[in-house]
């Protein structure tokens, strides 16, 4: 049972991440290598923040609009730089790391002395038993808050611009708008997400570690392709909700294989030979479509 609620909880602050990650790699299609920085810049605000006695849900706004600055940057690289999109996300990416280090002024802050949203007095009050449930009860509260907040901005006249910014530029320089805004604005929110997702892992490990987000990107993109391939039979299902249960299935396929006796340093293998097999599944089913 406590394996169950680890893979949720993990789970629930990836699809957070996962989120953000599907703006850029569904709707924009735009591959934002930034995400690798952006999510560990969460956890360093968040771990400076609370070190130095500000209240853990501050350091979630604070976290969001630090994400924001950072995509909207990537956007406005790549948008008037004109610098190729995977160019600027890797230039953002690189300058990012520099950043968490000056941010956080040193590679890991350790946070186990001081109060976190999952570990505070109001907490301790609580019977052992709702102890136990409370941290995954309370990320699957932030991740369908999430979930809802980005349906409600999707369904608005600037969220059908960013999904047709993705799917046809022109339609949108057609209706007198700016394609490059529009394609800022969803780097921005993107980017939002994942330093969110970054600021809730810091708080939920209890501590910020500088090569906390590497490989987070790739992570990302498996949940929201296996979420989306998985599901895509259920017409009513929203995308948002596949990602998220693509993401705990992600951490449920994890957890399984290192159960089955595979060693955690073969976790980028597992990672990657996943993907690889949702891609050519879902190429192969798309391939028996078409013939059909």
């Amino acid at each position: 049972m406590a394996q169950v609620i680890g893979v949720l909880e993990q789970g629930f602050i990836y699809a957070i991440l996962a989120l953000g990650v599907y703006i850029t790699f569904r709707i924009l299609d735009f591959p934002d290598m930034s995400v690798d920085a952006t999510f560990p810049l969460g956890a360093a605000v968040t771990a400076v923040m609370i070190s130095n006695g500000f209240h853990p849900w501050l350091a979630l706004p604070a976290s969001l609009l630090c994400g924001a600055a950072a995509g909207a940057i990537t956007g406005l690289i790549h948008v008037r730089l004109h610098v190729r999109d995977l160019l600027s996300g890797i230039i953002v990416m690189t300058g990012l790391y520099s950043i968490n280090l000056h941010i956080a002024g040193r590679a890991n802050v350790p946070l186990f002395t001081f109060d976190t949203m999952f570990k505070n007095s109001f907490v301790s009050g609580l019977s052992p038993q709702i102890q136990a449930y409370f941290p995954v009860i309370l990320l699957f509260l932030l991740a369908v808050l999430c979930k809802i907040v980005m349906d409600l901005y999707l369904s608005t006249r600037s969220g059908f611009l960013l999904k047709a910014t993705g799917d046809n530029p022109t339609l949108v320089a057609s209706l007198a708008e700016d394609s490059g805004k529009v394609k800022i604005l969803g780097l921005s929110i993107a980017n939002a997400l994942v330093a969110l997702s970054g600021s809730i892992m810091c708080q939920y490990q209890r501590y910020f570690d500088i090569s906390m987000g590497t490989g987070t990107l790739v992570l990302a993109v498996a949940s929201v392709i296996l979420g989306m391939q998985l599901l895509r039979g259920l017409r009513r299902l929203r995308a948002t909700t596949a990602v998220i249960i693509g993401s705990v299935l992600y951490k449920a396929c994890v957890a399984l294989a290192l159960s089955l006796g595979l060693s955690p340093f073969d976790l980028k293998l597992i990672t990657a030979a996943l993907l690889l097999i949702i891609i050519v599944i879902g190429g192969k089913n798309r391939k028996v479509k078409t013939h059909a």
